[in-house]
């Protein structure tokens, strides 16, 4: 397996201490180089020396690199990521205007090769020829980290075919940041990535998942926010929440409270901008639905599935016996 050593010689920027390997605890001291003023004392030697150590000592290998970018602020770049795209032989990436400006900022020289879902197919057989010829290819995304809600699966899977190395390079993630500080149990979550444009399709989901016992997060457009939120506060009720918007950049937003509350705040906002991560609570002691809850999850499934798919969708989200709900299915039909 091919390795290179990543140059320090023109990198004068900043970012995480990140390495390949990691110091042990026992000594962490070692890892930050220090000087010895006349006094005895040890200084601190200045950052970007530090770092420009690091990056020259990283070694990469070829191959597939799973690398995560920025979701906001240019700092949340790993150093071990910055090494990595700067030794790469190309960059596949959704959009070469977003990342354009990574390669500008970092002095990146790699080609950019545009990769996103309307060209996965037939983009693929391309970098996996470069990749099988020993090349070091980086997949990334606009922000955060690749095949999270965005594209990659085809490549990874192709890659995996051909018994081609895949690396991941971890870094930012705008789902696990909102997890972070949304104050909400973290023991069990799910992601449920961007729920259906339409509602009906968006209200199946989220009937799905009404009674899973976990912590829930959700990407969202600002548009659709509204809309989304109320379904919600009716389907998976009141429970409290997390809007986090605009991550990492100068005008970062959270807000903080119950379903009906924030769908209420979004409805008196003129204009959103920016992704958003919805982070909902699992549910609190759940309880049988009443005989009006399982009526209302009935007629809104019957509006557009089958009886019988109707049925089988509630009986999943409540645990009901589906004889029970068929026959109360076939009343309110």
């Amino acid at each position: 397996m091919q390795q290179r050593s990543s140059s320090a010689g023109d990198y004068t920027g900043s970012g995480p201490l990140d390495s390949e390997k990691e110091t042990p605890l026992s000594d962490p001291s070692s890892d930050l180089p220090n000087e010895t003023n006349r006094s005895g004392t040890a200084r601190a030697k200045p950052i970007a020396e530090v770092l420009a150590s690091k990056l020259s000592a990283t070694k990469i290998e070829s191959g597939l690199h799973i690398v995560a970018t920025p979701i906001g602020n240019l700092s949340d770049i790993t150093l071990r990521a910055v090494a990595v795209l700067r030794l790469a032989d190309a960059i596949a990436c959704e959009d070469t205007r977003v990342t354009g400006k990574l390669k500008s900022e970092f002095g990146l020289t790699a080609e950019l090769i545009p990769y996103h879902e309307h060209n996965a197919e037939r983009v693929t057989q391309g970098l996996i020829k470069r990749l099988k010829a020993g090349e070091t290819i980086a997949l990334v995304s606009d922000a955060g980290t690749p095949l999270v809600s965005d594209p990659g699966y085809r490549l990874v899977k192709a890659a995996l075919k051909n018994d081609i190395s895949i690396i991941p390079v971890p870094g930012a993630s705008a789902l696990l940041a909102a997890l972070s500080i949304a104050g909400l149990p973290t023991d069990r979550f799910i992601f449920e990535g961007f729920l259906p444009a339409k509602s009906n399709a968006r209200r199946k989901v989220l009937t799905r998942i009404a009674t899973v016992d976990a912590t829930v997060i959700f990407y969202e457009s600002p548009k659709r926010l509204g809309n989304s939120l109320r379904d919600m506060a009716e389907i998976l009720g009141n429970r409290d929440a997390v809007i986090a918007r605009e991550l990492t950049k100068r005008f970062e937003q959270i807000s903080r409270a119950p379903l009906e509350e924030l769908a209420a705040q979004v409805v008196s906002t003129t204009t959103l901008k920016g992704e958003v991560t919805i982070v909902v609570s699992r549910p609190q002691g759940v309880e049988p639905p009443s005989n009006e809850k399982i009526d209302a999850l009935l007629t809104d499934a019957l509006a557009h599935q089958s009886v019988r798919d109707a049925t089988d969708m509630v009986a999943e989200a409540t645990g009901l016996p589906r004889r029970l709900l068929y026959q109360r299915a076939i009343k309110l039909k």
